[in-house]
């Protein structure tokens, strides 16, 4: 399927493709630039070029294919946008069309081929693009965008004529945007206005009205890029390139799909670097958003779990509506990095305070109690009666005089500040509108961020429309809602990009030794026997508890007393996923002849489910610990990927799991672990000693080796359980699953 490929270019491939589209190789590693035949241990790029879009952009030359002005015709409209677009950027405007000799009073050329210079970019309006294509190769046209509709959103039919368009580009040497696309990369930006501007990438355009719309209330935007189908550009491509540019405060995302899981990742992965934020909103939470995207362009959704995963993993900030979009993309754009965590609430209202105090308070902001010192100070203007420890009560009277400067600026010198938010529930004239040029004058002189929640429903009044919306220094929300997700991104944005270390940096590029053991034990198409897949662990080094595989109850009792007692007894088989289930697992075996019987019954049970063995494994018996599981899964998009939660019997029903796509580094590994449900058993509960989290980690990380190394040939690894001994004990892999590609 188009887009499904993990990014498993070849390197001849790749190569061609930097050098026909003119991309810069990737950034540094270790001093050297990144060459472009940088590939992991499993094949897969580790730096991706930044495709040269200035001229897609800011062409000198456009044509545009299909240009009509006759009255009535969609692309007579279309034609009539594209030439004011030309006109207000200083590009010529070339209409194509095969009857006219005119459109719009514009010499008209009657093919490609008749261009009368090299054009930068071709808009194709024609209902079938692809004979386009090969005309606009000939004349190295380097960009073209296609309007049509009818490709891989409609259907099988559809994507084969995608992909076929697809390969078209590929050996054309130009770069294609769409199909079914629109005109959104060329709407009329505001030229007047200045400041980290906002870029937009949306997969569908009606969904990048509202961010478009930011620019009527003073905040600039710079690009917007409607990928439609991606059967060339991506939203990868964009990203890596807005990530890049000086003028950008932050990337806006509505996104339905994504093409290629790898390059998204890396062009995350150079948007983190620059320290560039990336705010998203994906769809697909859901069966039935993610049965609506594919079909609305065509491209995988993905497991809506990896991608969150993923996601967090390289910085991208996920949100869910188009309002959160514009909020927090705002914030980040304009905002300077904080000096302190700590959120100060004022209001002139109690109840107001409080509320927001508890809302912001769950979200995981940090409210700091104030210095008795500094509360003292605030005393100066405000009753003593009112509280003043943060939320900041001022009763409302302030506000209207000298009092309400001095009591802002008083909460802004405090050194464990950074934020300072006035939520205004509604306008309450004279006294608001001091409020607000109090509050714009004193973030005028302060590095710290103010914001406001300007609550009134109407946003008609001079207070909000003049004052807030004329300030770039002050963060204005209309919903507490919207305050607190961006106030939470804008923190988890510079915590991240602050202690962030690129994984392909470091991700394995040779195979390690463990790779040609592993390699001799895999079965194409075959899920590997429990011993089997043992050993398998054992060839990267995972711990697995002493055992010996028999074919008779004899050699099951000399192996126990080898073992040493108390045993487990398994039935081992290729065929057998859940032991417990089928009565196929006997546990606390303490004798040889409850050994004899043990095996007898296993192998009576094995026969009459018709289940194969290949002998009955005599285990040694590990019981104190934290059941965990760690694991491999393939995922349609990012290939594969590593999976740690709480283990044993329950693992489906728990279903408390943390997800990373490799490479990842230890702090990721650790990372996993903080986000169960189930962390505080890791800790030691109920006087059970902690758990040997070092331990823990390493096997991730050493699973993460495995699926980088076997990602091609290993479909699926299951150790569960996994115990977790106590700390210093290290862990114990007692049972496992592999399922071979």
């Amino acid at each position: 399927m188009l887009g499904s490929t993990h990014g498993t270019l070849t390197t001849d491939s790749r190569r061609a493709r930097v050098i026909a589209c003119g991309e810069q190789p990737g950034p540094a590693v270790h001093g050297r630039p990144a060459d472009v035949d940088d590939l992991d241990v499993g094949g897969r790029p580790l730096y991706a070029g930044v495709p040269d879009l200035d001229r897609f952009f800011r062409p000198e030359t456009v044509a545009v294919i299909g240009a009509s002005d006759a009255e009535g015709r969609p692309n007579t409209g279309i034609t009539r946008q594209l030439m004011a677009w030309a006109d207000r950027v200083g590009a010529r405007l070339h209409p194509v069309h095969p009857t006219r000799t005119t459109v719009f009073g514009v010499p008209c050329f009657p093919s490609v081929p008749d261009l009368p210079e090299q054009v930068d970019l071709a808009v194709v309006l024609v209902a079938d693009p692809l004979p386009v294509i090969e005309q606009l190769a000939e004349a190295k046209v380097k960009f073209a965008v296609a309007f049509a509709s009818g490709f891989a959103e409609t259907g099988e039919e559809g994507a084969l004529a995608q992909e076929q368009l697809a390969a078209a580009v590929g050996r054309s040497g130009l770069r294609l945007l769409g199909p079914n696309t629109n005109l959104n990369a060329f709407e009329n930006f505001r030229e007047d206005l200045d400041g980290p501007a906002i870029a937009l990438i949306t997969q569908s355009g009606h969904q990048g009205r509202p961010v478009f719309a930011l620019q009527e209330l003073g905040i600039r935007l710079s690009h917007w890029a409607p990928t439609g189908n991606e059967a060339d550009l991506e939203t990868a491509d964009f990203i890596s390139y807005f990530a890049e540019r000086p003028e950008v405060g932050a990337i806006a995302c509505y996104l339905e799909g994504l093409k290629d899981g790898r390059a998204f990742l890396l062009a995350a992965d150079r948007a983190a670097r620059r320290k560039v934020p990336v705010v998203a909103v994906k769809v697909g939470r859901t069966e039935t958003g993610a049965r609506t995207a594919a079909s609305h362009t065509g491209k995988l959704t993905g497991a809506d779990t990896v991608v969150d995963a993923a996601m967090r993993q390289y910085g991208v900030l996920r949100v869910d509506g188009l309002d959160e979009l514009q909020d927090t993309a705002s914030l980040l754009a304009r905002a300077k990095a904080p000096v302190a965590d700590g959120v100060v609430v004022y209001s002139i209202s109690g109840g107001t305070g409080a509320h927001f105090a508890d809302l912001a308070s769950e979200a995981g902001l940090h409210l700091p109690q104030l210095s008795t010192a500094k509360q003292a100070e605030l005393h100066e203007w405000i009753p003593p009666y009112l509280s003043v420890a943060n939320p900041v009560d001022n009763g409302g009277h302030p506000v209207g005089d000298w009092r309400g400067r001095r009591i802002i600026d008083a909460i802004l010198d405090d050194p464990e500040v950074g934020v300072l938010v006035c939520p205004i529930t509604g306008p309450f004239p004279p006294l608001s509108d001091k409020l607000v040029e109090d509050l714009v004058a004193a973030a005028e002189r302060t590095d710290k961020l103010v914001c406001v929640v300007w609550g009134s429903p109407v946003g008609t009044e001079p207070a909000y429309r003049e004052v807030l919306l004329g300030s770039s220094r002050v963060a204005t929300f209309r919903t507490v809602g919207n305050c607190i997700t961006a106030l939470r991104a804008y923190f988890s944005h510079h915590r991240f990009v602050r202690a962030y270390r690129s994984p392909f940096d470091e991700a394995p590029r040779a195979l390690s030794p463990s790779f040609r053991k592993a390699q001799a034990l895999m079965r194409p198409g075959q899920q590997l026997s429990e011993h089997a897949a043992k050993q398998l662990l054992r060839a990267y080094g995972i711990r697995v508890p002493r055992e010996q595989l028999v074919t008779s109850a004899a050699a099951a009792v000399r192996a126990a007393g080898l073992v040493g007692y108390p045993v487990v007894m398994k039935a081992s088989g290729g065929q057998i996923a859940h032991k417990t289930e089928l009565g196929l697992v006997k546990v606390g075996l303490t004798s040889a002849s409850q050994v004899r019987d043990a095996y007898r019954e296993l192998t009576d049970i094995a026969r009459y489910e018709d289940v194969t063995l290949d002998g009955v494994l005599v285990c040694q018996m590990v019981e104190r610990g934290v059941e965990m599981v760690v694991g491999v899964t393939q995922d349609d998009l990012f290939g594969p990927t590593v999976t740690v939660g709480l283990g044993g019997v329950l693992v489906e029903v728990l279903r408390d799991v943390a997800v990373r796509v490799p490479p990842f580094g230890e702090d990721q590994a650790g990372a996993m672990l903080g986000e169960l449900r189930g962390r505080p058993l890791l800790d030691g509960v109920r006087g059970r000693p902690p758990a040997d989290l070092d331990a823990l980690v390493e096997v991730i990380l050493r699973v993460q080796r495995m699926a980088l190394e076997l990602g091609d040939v290993l479909s699926e690894l299951d150790i569960n359980p996994l115990m977790v001994l106590p700390r210093g004990q290290g862990a114990v892999a007692l049972d496992a699953l592999a399922v071979c590609r």
